[in-house]
């Protein structure tokens, strides 16, 4: 009977973490269908997570704006509460905006009640600040439980990850390799993963993402895709 309850237990635990590794693995987000490039595969979504922030974000909407650009803004609703001047201002230069979640805590650590109590603040929170109504979720670090991708769909939510990233938010990353990374192949459909804060990631590292910007956007520009929102084709 033990060894069955062991059995058993280790059978839900690797079920409630199976979506876990589809940033990573891509043939695990085909198999839940976690989408991490835009389809039908046209355009580039510069994708921006961990914000608002005071002065990361107001950074990134300049240059966005200089090059004529959309964004994609995954919003974190604790963030929102705090600088909500700065939530309307990326609404109202017509950038997407997304739900990273109330707080930014790993999803495997939160019980199905409060991962539905969670996108239940954070929709009204960031709602209200931007006056839109967000279509598209990002987890906190890419990484869902089954309950909380259940939830996502409950809400009418679409899941999205990306198959870009500059890795901005290491320490002591530098804004060449930044850009480096984060435009290396980029193609039609890619979604490319940046931070305009460093609310949950190393200090100052929202600088460097700003400095690597003008690079990104000019790899974008070249490929001759268009920069969209991260929902225009998903």
């Amino acid at each position: 009977m033990r060894r069955e309850i062991g059995v058993a237990g280790a059978v839900g635990a690797l079920s409630w973490c199976a979506p876990a590794a589809a940033p990573v693995v891509p043939v695990v987000a085909v198999a839940f269908g976690l989408p991490r490039r835009l389809e039908p595969r046209r355009g580039i979504a510069l994708t921006f997570d961990d914000g608002p922030h005071p002065l990361g974000t107001p950074a990134v909407l300049e240059l966005l704006a200089a090059a004529g650009a959309r964004g994609t803004f995954f919003l974190v609703g604790e963030q929102v509460d705090r600088h909500p001047t700065v939530a309307a201002e990326i609404a109202a230069a017509g950038h997407e905006i997304g739900v990273h979640g109330y707080r930014h805590v790993l999803l495997l650590r939160r019980t199905p009640a409060s991962v539905r109590e969670d996108f239940a603040r954070a929709a009204a929170t960031i709602g209200g600040a931007t006056g839109t109504a967000p279509r598209l979720y990002r987890p906190p670090y890419g990484v869902f439980s089954l309950a909380a991708l259940r939830a996502v769909r409950q809400r009418g939510w679409t899941p999205l990850l990306w198959s870009k990233w500059g890795r901005d938010w290491e320490r002591g990353a530098r804004p060449d390799e930044i850009a480096r990374k984060a435009t290396r192949g980029l193609g039609p459909g890619d979604v490319v993963l940046l931070h305009d804060a460093d609310s949950y990631s190393s200090a100052d590292s929202w600088r460097r993402t700003v400095a690597a910007l003008p690079a990104v956007l000019e790899a974008a520009r070249d490929t001759g895709e268009p920069l969209v929102s991260a929902s225009q084709s998903t």
